[in-house]
């Protein structure tokens, strides 16, 4: 019950909040010192080998320093102990970051202010915006909200259930080791191989229960249920395709397809069917739906806990 009032006041706390830019942020401090092992490891042979080596003493940082702090504060008052972990948890989260930033490309957009919203997604996109228009930049906008409503926002509070803020933030580690090594270019193919998958595996059950979670509550039939599945599949990532098809059938578009990189066309299996084109007000529906899915997550969690505390305390 600890961990849940701590997950529960850590999303007030980023609802209010957000991210401050005048706090020091330990994802911030977890990626310069993957970009120091970065540096130090990724080059020569058996750079799988020290990629997979960066990824475990990253993580035992990262969840020593978390229990070392958690246990203190649990150590002085019950009070202080959840006060510790709601701070930590609050740090792996971003609900209010990621409607910011979706609302700084749907505003300009709105306005028809094409270069603004271009340069606006770029922020938070790795294709190239420059040519892109209003539905390209929608869809763009959109993918984001999509793909990190798990892994940003609920797949922090699941793991903050089972293990409270030392697993959220071990979680959070992992995960950005991913974001920072784990691509398939050819510097990193080898050395974030292990950040990747181990990625991979941490996000499979919130991903699709998020998504499961989504259609559910939308009343959503058997037909959109077996859809969901099979659109998710389309996507190269395991874990991604659940949240971007679960958007798409709900807002009733498409995403994927094609994006350019560099000025080079890179292909992506489209996920959903167009029953209308891409425009500014869905990334606006996108948002709700993520702030929905958040509450809602929340709720099962809750659910969960309390079941898992009264069947301890029959026993």
């Amino acid at each position: 019950m600890a961990h849940l009032m701590a997950l529960t006041l850590a999303f007030m706390l980023d609802l209010w909040l957000g991210d401050p830019r005048w706090l020091p942020h330990p994802v911030r401090m977890i990626g310069q010192l993957i970009a120091f092992f970065e540096k130090k490891w990724n080059h020569g042979n058996f750079r799988r080998v020290k990629g997979a080596a960066m990824l475990l003493i990253v993580g035992i940082i990262v969840f020593f320093l978390s229990w070392t702090i958690v246990w203190g504060g649990y150590q002085i008052h019950m009070a202080a102990g959840i006060a510790a972990e709601a701070l930590l948890i609050w740090t792996t989260i971003a609900q209010k970051g990621l409607k910011e930033a979706a609302m700084d490309v749907y505003r300009p957009l709105v306005e028809k202010d094409f270069t603004k919203a271009r340069q606006n997604l770029a922020m938070i996109v790795g294709r190239d915006t420059g040519q892109l228009n209003e539905s390209e930049i929608a869809r763009g906008a959109v993918e984001t909200v999509a793909e990190n409503t798990s892994d940003g926002i609920t797949a922090p509070l699941f793991f903050a259930l089972i293990g409270g803020a030392p697993l959220a933030m071990l979680y959070r580690a992992v995960n950005t080791c991913d974001s920072m090594v784990g691509y398939r270019h050819e510097r990193y193919v080898q050395f974030g191989w292990g950040s990747a998958r181990i990625d991979d595996v941490l996000n499979w059950i919130p991903a699709r229960l998020t998504a499961w979670l989504l259609l559910l509550v939308e009343k959503s039939s058997a037909v959109t249920f077996r859809l969901l599945r099979e659109q998710a599949r389309r996507h190269p990532s395991p874990n991604s395709g659940w949240g971007e098809a679960a958007f798409a059938l709900l807002l009733g578009v498409q995403l994927g397809g094609k994006n350019y990189y560099f000025g080079e066309a890179s292909y992506r299996p489209t996920i959903g069917f167009m029953r209308q084109e891409l425009h500014a007000q869905h990334i606006l529906e996108s948002t709700k739906i993520m702030l929905r899915a958040i509450i809602y997550f929340l709720i099962v969690l809750w659910m969960g806990g309390t079941l898992i505390e009264m069947a301890s305390s029959w026993r």
